[in-house]
């Protein structure tokens, strides 16, 4: 018996077109070049997503600074429908969330979702992510062409706060001093 296996791999100029073409395939909108060339330089913020070595999804994200708040933005997380519900989506989603906790400056995550997308809605949905706002027409040549913004906050904890444990008595935690997370995800 043979094991599945999902990796993450760098965008790079030797690849790109692989994502083009992946892009073309799952998101019913097309990017232009300054994306391509945005995503060339995001570093852990890109990834490719290999299904036992071939290429089947891909995540790229930005970093966004506007309303005086430091937010990551999903620019695309997708995977080929047959390989969809194998943990690809979530292998992806997880490495993004990752690089913001161990960044520890990002106020939240947000993303915009086609308002007709009810299986992506639902997959960030499980990710605690909420609808926080529809921006009707953002998209230009699709229908609908309105969008839900989805967002999941993170917030830092103060300095003094309490550690958070899953457990209230420290005797049935084997290791009290353990490394607590630094956000709470609400």
């Amino acid at each position: 018996m043979t094991r599945n296996s999902i990796d993450l791999g760098d965008v790079t100029p030797h690849n790109i077109k692989q994502l083009k073409k992946l892009n073309t395939v799952v998101f019913p909108v097309s990017y232009n070049d300054k994306f391509y060339v945005d995503v060339l330089e995001a570093g852990e913020l890109a990834k490719l997503a290999y299904y036992n070595d071939i290429v089947v999804g891909a995540v790229c994200c930005r970093i966004d600074t506007t309303e005086n708040q430091r937010r990551l933005y999903i620019m695309t997380l997708g995977c080929l429908s047959p390989y969809r519900r194998l943990g690809i989506g979530t292998v992806m989603f997880e490495h993004i969330l990752n690089y913001a906790e161990k960044d520890g400056n990002f106020d939240s995550i947000f993303l915009h979702v086609q308002v007709n997308n009810d299986g992506a809605i639902e997959f960030y949905k499980k990710f605690g992510f909420e609808i926080v706002d529809t921006k009707e027409q953002y998209y230009k040549r699709i229908e609908p062409a309105d969008a839900h913004v989805l967002q999941k906050a993170l917030r830092r904890n103060p300095p003094n706060a309490n550690s958070i444990s899953t457990s209230t008595n420290n005797a049935s935690n084997p290791n009290p001093k353990s490394k607590v997370r630094q956000y709470t995800f609400v």
